[in-house]
């Protein structure tokens, strides 16, 4: 089955229309489509997109410094807010990896040209870096989340009404040939 059968659906519409598959390039929201898929492991995506606004305000707009920089008290207002996923593990996993963004936009000047460095590189040689790089990014995770960016194929079928948009916005994995 394929996300494009879901398009029809509350939540999930928007979503497929306008950005699942398209290449993002702001840091901000590779960070934001990265840890909502950590959040999602487990759980349903329409669980995820019915708490995306109170996940952009808990971690305010997915500000990569600004989460880098949270402590304690961050974390229990985290764990305490009913409107995100209290998962210990995936609070400590958006800390700890808004820290590693830094530290790669240090090395590379940016998320989007780190993830640029590495492409292409087959899922299985992804899901190594995405190892090493990060944590609680599993290989369905750093699936979803390549898929979702434009970094691998697969957002859409070729009869999907959105697929000859997203070409027209040339993702990574279109310019692999």
């Amino acid at each position: 089955m394929s996300y494009c059968d879901a398009a029809s659906l509350e939540f999930h519409g928007p979503y497929h229309d306008t950005e699942y598959g398209f290449p993002v390039r702001d840091d901000s929201a590779l960070f934001e489509r990265l840890m909502l898929e950590v959040n999602q492991a487990g759980l349903s995506w329409l669980t995820i997109l019915k708490k995306r606004e109170a996940f952009t305000k808990a971690y305010h707009g997915f500000d990569i410094d600004r989460v880098a920089r949270y402590g304690e008290r961050d974390r229990v207002r985290l764990l305490r807010d009913a409107g995100i996923i209290r998962n210990r593990l995936k609070v400590n996993a958006a800390i700890e990896n808004a820290r590693r963004i830094r530290a790669l936009q240090k090395e590379a000047g940016s998320f989007a040209k780190w993830l640029d460095s590495h492409h292409p590189l087959s899922l299985d040689e992804w899901r190594r870096v995405f190892k090493k790089t990060f944590v609680f990014t599993g290989g369905e995770i750093v699936n979803e989340f390549l898929v979702s960016t434009g970094y691998l194929p697969g957002a859409h079928r070729e009869s999907c009404p959105v697929y000859p948009i997203v070409l027209g916005k040339r993702p990574p994995w279109s310019r692999d040939s």
